[in-house]
């Protein structure tokens, strides 16, 4: 690559920020590195590509990795092996945004692998590392001599009091009212992902205008880099092998088009079609005895399906469950599906179904996140799961897939801020996607809402999803409502949007054609969508209207109470004896927390009554006399000058004989030990601090 010949360019961003990207000094047996830095935040990207040809593929064998190195910020990794492992949810959402982005700009007939690695070497708090991946990826690209329809660039853009932060801090974020990332090229946006706080369909727009800007201007300074570089060297460009055979297929052609035309046009249901398209596949091998190349009868066979279902589409008007364009799937659920746990729905719409559950839980239960960027305790999550009889296949389960996390990570900040900051439990969600026919992730989050208000947690407003896409050819551009897997496989975008009847709480969307640009037709869809929201929420307002009133039976109650931070020792108790006495006699869990002001217990049992009876025993420990007040005291001990008494668990004092009703030398004649008597309470003695106690009431 390059001899050890340092190139820099530098760019300045709309915050005194500036960006650096240089190549030449690191990694340079790849194809290509880049280190990219802002402020000390710093990325390595490097991509190699594969010197043999992967035969028998339709797809390009990109595989996209991205690590955070724990000594970038300073720490040790956590657990018992003290070094880097598998990624982290995290770092797997992170090689998914670059992913979405890069992979449209590859030719299709690109077969030899490619793999790009970026790494966080240091990580600044200042800056978070993934509004820059998408930036070093396509940097790395460009000087890479791999055909790459680039350059393009990714934002991160959060919006405080309306202004706009482009690349933010953690803190930034947490301040936001928007955490998205912005992809794109010249022409167009490609990619959105991220949440919001119930935005407007017109803050949304110029949020995109402003993003779209600014990725301009990084493509820009991608360029300029790119003409620095030509200076000094010729980028061999790497010339492609075009698998094609016309006779195949056109013997294919003849064999499938008309067939494969009527299955798409006459079975409606998925597995129907399907079985159909399989008996035909297989037909091929029985009557083309002369064709023995797999790879190109499933290429081949697959490049004729997907033109006749968009032929269908554009010409034909035709969708393949027989909807019109604007027609949204209909909708069922089942509430309470699950009678013994605490939150569920059984989810369908179209073919598309899941069951969805909602766990409650204490502060044990949290989903603790410790990486580079954050140490933190979850309280509320969610877990998308797809297994493979879900649309009707056979596949070794070998751990959570990237495409599971990713489905997941959408729907969860779809919900997450909606959820009232005062809910006491830890919250955790489970989709399991029991058949997909397309928009699983939105059908988990209007179920995932549903089951919420079924446990009984109060949320402010309902959330449901939908996905949009578009077929376009050279005159026209078809916008889907509600779209099939079909549709979503062969379209030309997938836009996913959740919103409430406020507004956009989240949303994803992928161009995969880009030879269009969405711009202009973006606002047009996000008005359709806020249509189609109404219709579907009120679907949603059928099934289940309001929350529970009342968390059911089977799920925990639970209860916090404050206390003066230094009763905490003595709830405790020596080695712990108090608070395990308290919890065994109860049948109750109890967790002790603490902040700068207050002691925090949270209290959890099955029982409303056991958590009843711990207050009761808390607030006696806590308790503080009044002056004034008459309480009823336990008598501890008889002396000749008084006697000792207990007006309150761990509170005693003495009441002496001057302070008896009834005076007489032998007062273990008049009172018993174990006996009760009725006590006021003169305050403190402010010299000795002593309690004061009183038998004249």
């Amino acid at each position: 690559m390059y001899k050890y010949k340092l190139i820099k360019q530098k760019m300045l961003l709309n915050n005194n920020r500036y960006i650096t990207i240089e190549t030449g000094q690191i990694a340079n047996q790849s194809n290509s590195s880049i280190i990219l830095k802002m402020e000390n935040t710093i990325l390595l990207s490097t991509v190699v590509f594969g010197k043999v040809n992967k035969e028998n593929i339709d797809f390009v064998p990109l595989t996209i990795d991205y690590r955070e190195k724990f000594f970038a910020g300073g720490k040790i990794p956590g657990g018992f092996i003290k070094r880097e492992g598998k990624p982290s949810e995290q770092e797997i959402l992170t090689m998914r945004l670059v992913d979405r982005l890069i992979r449209p700009l590859l030719p299709k007939n690109l077969i030899n692998e490619i793999q790009i690695m970026i790494t966080l070497l240091s990580y600044d708090s200042k800056v978070l590392p993934d509004g820059l991946v998408g930036l070093a990826t396509s940097s790395a690209l460009l000087i890479s001599g791999i055909p790459y329809y680039g350059p393009v660039s990714q934002i991160k853009l959060a919006r405080i009091n309306k202004k706009f932060i482009v690349n933010p801090s953690i803190k930034e974020i947490k301040k936001s009212d928007i955490n998205l990332i912005i992809g794109g090229s010249k022409n167009s946006i490609y990619m959105i992902d991220g949440e919001m706080k119930e935005i407007s369909n017109k803050d949304f727009y110029k949020i995109i205008d402003f993003s779209h800007k600014i990725i301009i201007k990084q493509i820009n300074f991608q360029n300029l880099f790119l003409k620095k570089i030509n200076k000094y060297l010729i980028i061999k460009k790497i010339k492609l092998i075009n698998i094609n055979n016309n006779k195949i297929k056109k013997k294919i052609k003849n064999f499938v088009y008309k067939r494969l035309y009527k299955i798409s046009k006459k079975y409606k249901k998925k597995k129907d079609r399907n079985n159909r398209y399989l008996i035909l596949y297989n037909k091929i091998y029985n009557k083309l005895i002369n064709i023995n190349n797999d790879y190109l009868i499933n290429k081949y066979f697959l490049y004729y399906k997907k033109k006749i279902i968009r032929q269908l589409i554009i010409k034909k008007k035709y969708r393949l469950d027989g909807r019109k364009y604007n027609n949204i799937r209909n909708i069922w659920g089942i509430i309470n599906y699950l009678p013994n746990v605490h939150g569920s729905i059984l989810f369908t719409r179209g073919e598309t179904q899941c069951l969805t559950t909602v766990t409650l839980g204490t502060s044990l239960d949290v989903n603790k996140i410790y990486n580079i960027i954050i140490e933190d305790n979850e309280k509320f999550y969610l877990h998308y799961n797809f297994p493979p009889y879900s649309i009707g296949e056979i596949k070794k389960i070998v751990g959570i897939s990237r495409r599971e996390i990713g489905h997941g990570a959408l729907a969860k900040k779809s919900l997450i801020n909606i959820i009232n900051d005062n809910i006491p439990y830890t919250i955790r969600i489970v989709s399991d996607i029991l058949e997909s026919n397309g928009s699983s992730s939105m059908a988990t989050v209007c179920a995932s809402s549903l089951a919420l208000m079924d446990s009984g947690i109060k949320i402010k407003n309902l959330v449901a999803g939908i996905s949009f896409g578009i077929i376009i050819n050279k005159k026209k551009k078809i916008i889907l409502y509600d779209i099939l897997g079909e549709e979503d496989n062969y379209g030309d975008m997938d836009f996913k949007i959740t919103r409430t009847k406020k507004g956009i709480t989240s949303c994803q969307m992928d161009i995969k054609n880009i030879n269009f640009s969405i711009n202009n037709i973006l606002y047009k869809i996000l008005k359709k969508s806020e249509k189609c929201i109404l219709i579907i929420l009120n679907k949603m307002n059928k099934i289940l209207s309001n929350s529970r009133q009342i968390i059911k039976s089977t799920a925990p109650k639970f209860t916090i109470i404050k206390i003066p931070k230094k009763y905490i020792g003595i709830i405790i108790g020596s080695g712990g004896k108090n608070i395990q006495e308290i919890q065994s006699n109860t049948n109750t869990n109890i967790i002790i927390k603490e902040n700068k002001k207050e002691g925090i217990i949270e209290i959890f049992g099955k029982k409303k009554d056991n958590i009843e009876k711990v207050i009761k025993i808390i607030k006696n420990i806590i308790f503080i006399p009044k002056k004034g007040y008459i309480y009823n005291a336990k008598i501890k001990s008889i002396k000749w000058f008084g006697i000792f008494v207990e007006i309150s668990k761990g509170i005693e004092g003495l009441l002496h004989t001057s302070e008896l009703i009834i005076k007489n030398k032998k007062i273990k004649n008049l009172y018993k030990v174990g006996s009760y008597i009725k006590v006021k309470y003169l305050g403190k003695n402010k010299k000795t601090g002593k309690i004061q106690l009183s038998s004249k009431i």
